[in-house]
């Protein structure tokens, strides 16, 4: 029979990795699983301004190895793979990756989320360099200079009005003629003499050199091509949470994040935990992340010092 750990962490963005930060100084000797591709979203986050405690910034793949780092020196272990399929029906829990199957009286879930993109091969190639998919995160780089907000929801509306604090103008490009999002936040961009709105249209290329400097839209009734000059193309499409494997395992939101009990990080499923982009489909910042990784491991901490 495989050996039971007392904690398996699935996950290893910031929220992943402060929980096994926390547990591992518990004694609780975590395992993570942490992904073929660990590090969660700052990975691909060039400078990060808005973390506590770097007054010059830093790069998201230096804060993140800096906490792995921290969480190694504490005695968490590594495993650089996928899970690829859970069993939560009773303890102890089954975690598998392939056909090694890995045993845990308690598991952290911290598989983030994703987000949407338009499909095009040039977002990938100007990510950090004037394409992003957070405003919150990315926005005051981009002072003084003209940018689009691709999207008609809500998310899109609050990233162009938090865009009108840094941009000398914020173009608001939308599929359709009319937004879904709230009636109260399309007012607010309606009314705003920093936004231009425009209909019925899609990007179908980004160019520049270095960085970007033109984005290309396409009038989905005319189809009629034009070229914008803006500095910053803001991708506000959604996020998707990355709990496919957890379907039928865990309660999940009709948006498939992850469920958990108001004020704490406890699932449906006694014993299993949830931290960060996984379930907070609100703030989704690396510091709100990591406050729930705090709290996953204390919750997880307790339990199993009740349940011993």
């Amino acid at each position: 029979m495989a050996q039971i750990e007392k904690l398996i962490i699935i996950g290893s963005g910031p929220a992943g990795l402060t929980s096994a930060i926390y547990s591992a100084r518990a004694m609780l000797k975590p395992l993570m699983i942490e992904g073929e591709q660990p590090g969660g979203q700052l990975m691909i986050t060039s400078d990060v301004e808005n973390y506590p405690g770097f007054a010059e910034g830093v790069t998201g793949p230096e804060l993140m190895e800096i906490m792995r780092k921290q969480a190694e020196r504490f005695g968490t272990r590594f495993i650089t793979k996928n899970v690829t399929k859970v069993d939560f029906s009773k303890r102890p829990f089954k975690v598998w990756i392939g056909k090694d199957e890995y045993l845990a009286e308690a598991v952290i879930v911290s598989t983030g989320a994703s987000a949407k993109w338009l499909g095009l091969e040039q977002e990938q190639k100007f990510s950090g360099r004037g394409v992003s998919a957070c405003a919150t995160c990315d926005g005051a780089f981009f002072k003084n200079v003209d940018v689009a907000v691709v999207g008609g929801g809500d998310t899109a509306m609050e990233e162009a009005l938090f865009m009108t604090r840094f941009a000398t103008k914020v173009y608001v490009v939308h599929r359709r003629d009319t937004f879904r999002a709230s009636k109260i936040m399309v007012d607010r961009v309606k009314a705003h003499p920093k936004i231009q709105i425009i209909w019925d249209s899609e990007v179908v290329d980004i160019k520049g050199e270095q960085a970007v400097n033109t984005i290309t839209l396409n009038n989905l009734k005319t189809n009629k091509k034009t070229d914008i000059a803006v500095e910053g193309l803001f991708i506000a499409i959604g996020h998707s949470p990355n709990t496919s494997i957890f379907k039928g395992q865990l309660e999940l939101h009709e948006t498939s994040y992850l469920k958990v009990k108001p004020g704490t990080s406890y699932t449906s499923v006694e014993g299993v935990f949830a931290a960060g982009d996984v379930h907070d489909h609100v703030y989704r910042q690396a510091v709100t992340a990591a406050g729930s990784g705090c709290m996953a491991a204390i919750d997880a901490e307790r339990w199993l010092a009740h349940h011993e």
